[in-house]
């Protein structure tokens, strides 16, 4: 009755806490909710008696990512009023990516009611909590099955890393930087000079 009570709480903080992070229209309550509905979500895990990812859900998303997120939208001076002008513009690009998704979540919770046993096909199986943890589970079920997936979500946090640098990378006038190629072609003007022993300049 206890557990029902807080995954039907978790799971209420958890959906309004979204719709409010698409809906706020100051970006800091939206990165507040943000924050909240990782909190929410992590108590879900623990639910679940999924420890371990709920831990990684609070120090790595609400500690580092949501963080960041706040910083950023609390330093950056960002014309939102600008960015909504065009809202119209990718409206219907918009739109076909959201029907997508939709048909998408229609295929599988509609596969889960028409064929069951599909959802037992691919899964692996879940050993008892007695014999193993499911930190040591999950990490044998990663590095084992879906390496090559693994290292390819690792190569896509890679490459949206290089292009976030690419992206905020702008050269403004007066400021200098560092040009390491002009520093290596530089010739060193040193003048060597051989003084007698005990002499001096």
């Amino acid at each position: 009755m206890i557990q029902g009570l807080a995954f039907y709480l978790f799971a209420g903080i958890a959906v309004l806490s979204g719709v409010m992070v698409i809906s706020s229209r100051n970006p800091v309550h939206a990165v507040l909710f943000l924050i909240l509905a990782f909190f929410t979500s992590a108590g879900l895990f623990v639910l679940l008696g999924a420890e371990f990812l709920a831990m990684i859900l609070v120090v790595v998303y609400v500690g580092a990512v949501a963080v960041l997120f706040l910083f950023v939208v609390m330093m950056l001076d960002v014309n939102f009023a600008e960015m909504r002008a065009g809202f119209l513009n990718y409206l219907p690009i918009g739109g076909a990516i959201g029907l997508v998704l939709l048909a998408e979540l229609l295929v599988i919770v509609g596969g889960a009611r028409v064929a069951p046993e599909a959802l037992t096909v691919g899964g692996a199986p879940t050993p008892a909590p007695d014999v193993i943890h499911n930190t040591r589970a999950l990490g044998n079920l990663i590095y084992t099955d879906y390496i090559y997936l693994f290292q390819a979500a690792g190569l896509v946090l890679l490459v949206a890393m290089v292009g976030a640098i690419v992206l905020t990378l702008r050269r403004r006038p007066g400021v200098r930087k560092q040009r390491i190629e002009r520093q290596v072609a530089r010739r060193s003007k040193i003048e060597t000079r051989k003084m007698p022993t005990g002499g001096g300049l």
